[in-house]
């Protein structure tokens, strides 16, 4: 099995995010079936690779280089274009094409969705995110009403929804880095989420959403956007509520009840297996598996099925508006 290189622009400073934190995690995950390290790309750090060194080496046939910082792909595919390569697409919408030699592997089927219209001649797998196992229920005394995160959270929700809130319950606001994630989950009876204002500013999609998951596996009632990879797993009414729904008066209104009712049942572990790391090691083994037929297959043949390109789709357009044309025309003569 080759070994994979996670190709990272950093791993501290301006690039720690949940991107990184979970593309770390896929590659501790990878180290469990093969060999596999990180490699940085834009700043050297002392004790990784550096891209520029690694392509020194004669022969990389051998390893497959896994991308996945969506705003640097275009660069590295042209870069890299004579490598395995294998993209990890996290979040969608990014302007970039991919051609058929690298294959796709998301981590949430939104995101399948959209790499298997956009992309159809790739291979393209199924990858969760995975949830720690420390986020659990506790079955503790919950001393906060509702919890929120500021970051990517609407300014509805920070401005308008929340001060509401403040006058009839208490309300927890985290503005910075928690150490024990787990354990603010477990002391929380609410957990809001709301992404969407977020990422359409970014003009691209919520890639997975872990914490309104991470959230619901400790228990919490779950208030959030249903935005992008958030509606893999959420299903309001069944095991959470949509958020910024019709009014404001509204959304205090369903919080209270819940908070005076706790509506919703708890979820069974059951719900949460698939994003377990026992899970994903099964699925990232098969994955591994397939990938190193396709690039044993890949270094001794060219591919041949044609792409949806510009080109392509306007001749397609063209035969079909052609085709009805006449149709139409030779019905006419026959009536």
């Amino acid at each position: 099995m080759r070994k994979l290189y996670f190709l990272l622009p950093g791993t501290d400073g301006k690039f720690a995010c949940g991107g990184l934190w979970a593309e770390l995690k896929t590659m501790h995950l990878a180290q469990q079936i093969c060999s596999a390290d990180v490699v940085t790309y834009r700043q050297r750090e002392t004790g990784k690779l550096f891209i520029d060194d690694l392509l020194q080496k004669d022969n990389l046939d051998d390893v497959i280089l896994v991308i996945s910082w969506g705003f640097d792909i275009a660069k590295l595919v042209t870069k890299l274009k004579s490598y395995n390569v294998v993209y990890h697409a996290h979040s969608a919408g990014y302007k970039f094409q991919l051609p058929a030699s690298i294959p796709i592997i998301t981590v949430s089927r939104n995101t399948m969705g959209y790499w298997g219209q956009k992309s159809p001649n790739s291979l393209i797998y199924y990858l969760p995110n995975q949830i720690s196992n420390e986020f659990k229920n506790l079955h503790l005394e919950r001393d906060i009403d509702v919890l929120v995160q500021s970051r990517k959270s609407s300014e509805y929700l920070m401005e308008e929804l929340i001060p509401a809130l403040q006058q009839q319950c208490q309300v927890y606001v985290v503005d910075s880095y928690i150490e024990d994630l787990p354990g603010l989950f477990n002391r929380a009876k609410i957990y809001l989420y709301d992404s969407a204002e977020y990422w359409a500013q970014q003009r691209v999609s919520e890639g997975f959403g872990l914490q309104p998951m991470e959230a619901l596996a400790c228990g919490c009632q779950v208030f959030s956007s249903i935005n992008g990879g958030l509606s893999d797993y959420l299903d309001p009414g069944f095991n959470c509520y949509k958020i910024a729904a019709y009014s404001k008066e509204y959304d205090v209104q369903r919080i209270l009840k819940v908070l005076k009712y706790s509506v919703l049942p708890a979820l069974s572990e059951q719900f949460f297996a698939e994003y377990r790391t026992e899970n994903i090691i099964q699925r990232f083994t098969v994955i591994l598996d397939e990938l190193n037929d396709f690039f044993d297959h890949k270094a001794y043949h060219q591919p041949n099925i044609k792409s949806l390109s510009r080109g392509r789709l306007t001749k397609l357009l063209s035969q079909r508006l052609y085709s009805k044309l006449k149709k139409k025309y030779f019905q006419g003569l026959l009536r």
